[in-house]
């Protein structure tokens, strides 16, 4: 199972931005889809994007034109960099790991990350 470990969160001020990095172990990082979601307190887990091994990039509509996902895969990292952050970006990060194409339909990912809280002030 691949192990992934989140960074980057933080306290931040609207319209500020923050930079998320999801480093991953193992050797299959190059062949797999990475996506990231995040949870709200009372809310359920939401996709905000993803980025095929291929490096096509998907994006939720709340976030299209703001965040940005990125791959290295020499570091074996995926990036969320979050441009004009809102209050309602406040959540828990969670950074996934498919083997393989992405499949955008089930948004089905068999790792997860353990999280990272972003929290956006007003």
């Amino acid at each position: 199972q691949v192990q992934l470990a989140e960074s980057g969160g933080g306290l931040v001020q609207a319209g500020g931005s923050l930079r998320l990095s999801c480093a991953a172990s193992g050797r299959t990082f190059s062949s797999s889809s990475m996506g990231w979601f995040r949870q709200a307190p009372g809310k359920e887990r939401e996709f905000v994007a993803a980025i095929s091994w291929g490096g096509l990039t998907y994006y939720a509509d709340s976030v299209k034109g703001r965040f940005t996902i990125s791959r290295e895969n020499a570091k074996n990292t995926v990036y969320l960099q979050m441009n004009s952050l809102k209050p309602e970006d406040t959540a828990i990060y969670y950074c996934a790991s498919r083997l393989g194409p992405l499949d955008l339909r089930s948004l089905d990912f068999g790792s997860w990350g353990q999280g990272t809280q972003v929290t956006v002030s007003s």
